[in-house]
């Protein structure tokens, strides 16, 4: 059944099309705005890796918990989006190896699936790695294009009614007594403003959800936290290589059709607008990525870019690394005695039907609705139905 309620999202990365997808399956009247093209802020600009949770398996299970069970979401409502290619944590020094043990306990503790691997079976697999590798473990990563996914969402919400406007951006709240009923948004294609009232509004937008949610005088604890990728040429692994050990920098190469994507560094700034590329850390991802493949080092670059972690920042660390990849929803009602604005933010490109699930629950009960998520059995459609 449809309902009478409006639900204004505002960002159109893979949570707002993930949760445009959940709440038209709900029955909502649903608007989307993106000041840009869709996927154009972070969503856009990652590995394209489909997290089995291993990254995470020690030290942020929750995080690592809610990556595989969407790995296994997506690969059933997404089929034919992902490269099935599993992934390597692989141990070069004595140090790696050390890891093991750990390791393995996280993934249990998490039900990652593990196949643990000699050094001659890896080298059979990855031909081009580094021939001083000791043992490998498999996991079930993946690899995805980053633009598509998110797109089979935003084609699926839009053939059942969904309203996706990109370059629309959101310059203002509309407020009465304490409730946002809407938003002010200009269009960047016509150059005209208007207003789009709302009985709830969700703030999406990642790493600049901080700036958006303090249209409202709301509080969002989101720290930008970018990271530098570097695409090389040539396909130097077949599947995805990560360093048997904690999260650090260049520690991950992800094969992208002709490419390699070497990844990540991690800084945090104040403007998700002004992220900067550093050219150490450029450099870097060739000497550390050179470490899990020797021939990455030398491969001609194909592009460097920066992309903005959207990592939620309270109660605890403060640095990029110790941050927790889980994400979170506020409603600010709650938080900032607000009523009509609820903030998705962290996560991972892996878990956006989750964290879309969970900020529909919230719209639901705050509008006093029991409507059950489907998202978890109903099959995608293609990207391309977007233009259709």
């Amino acid at each position: 059944m449809r309902t009478t309620y409006h639900v204004v999202v505002i960002g159109g990365g893979s949570t707002g099309a993930a949760l445009v997808h959940d709440l038209v399956l709900r029955g909502f009247k649903v608007t989307l705005v993106e000041r840009g093209e869709l996927t154009s802020g972070t969503a856009g600009r990652h590995h394209g890796l489909l997290h089995s949770g291993g990254r995470y398996a020690v030290n942020d299970q929750e995080s690592a918990i809610e990556c595989i069970e969407e790995n296994i979401i997506l690969r059933k409502i997404a089929p034919g989006s992902f490269e099935e290619n599993d992934g390597l944590f692989v141990a070069i020094t004595d140090e790696d190896v050390a890891y093991l043990d750990k390791f393995l306990a996280g993934c249990e503790t998490c039900h990652i699936p593990t196949r643990v691997l000699t050094a001659a079976q890896v080298k059979r697999l990855e031909p081009h790695i580094n021939p001083q590798v000791k043992l490998a473990v498999q996991v079930p990563d993946a690899t995805m294009d980053c633009w598509r996914l998110p797109m089979r969402f935003f084609a699926t919400a839009k053939h059942n009614g969904a309203d996706i406007r990109p370059y629309n951006e959101v310059i203002g709240m509309l407020i009465t007594a304490g409730t946002v009923t809407g938003v002010r948004v200009r269009s960047h294609v016509t150059g005209q403003e208007y207003d789009l009232k709302a009985d709830i509004v969700v703030n999406a937008t990642g790493a600049w959800a901080e700036k958006v949610s303090e249209m409202a005088h709301a509080r969002v604890p989101v720290k930008p936290t970018p990271g530098v990728m570097v695409a090389v040429r040539g396909r130097w692994c077949n599947m995805v290589i990560n360093r048997l050990n904690k999260p650090s920098d260049g520690d991950i190469i992800v094969p992208q059709r002709g490419l390699s994507v070497i990844g990540t560094t991690s800084w945090t700034v104040e403007d998700p607008d002004r992220l900067g590329l550093p050219e150490d850390h450029v450099r870097r991802m060739f000497e550390k990525g050179g470490e899990l493949i020797p021939a990455v080092k030398h491969a001609p670059m194909r592009a460097a870019w920066a992309a903005a972690r959207p990592l939620i920042a309270e109660g605890g660390a403060q640095e990029g690394r110790e941050l927790p990849r889980t994400f979170k929803c506020f409603d600010h009602k709650v938080r900032d005695g607000i009523e009509g604005l609820v903030t998705i933010s962290g996560g991972k490109g892996t878990t956006m039907r989750a964290m879309a699930e969970a900020t529909a629950n919230v719209v639901c009960d705050k509008l006093g609705l029991d409507i059950p998520c489907r998202t978890k059995e109903v099959v995608l459609l293609p990207y391309w139905a977007y233009y259709q």
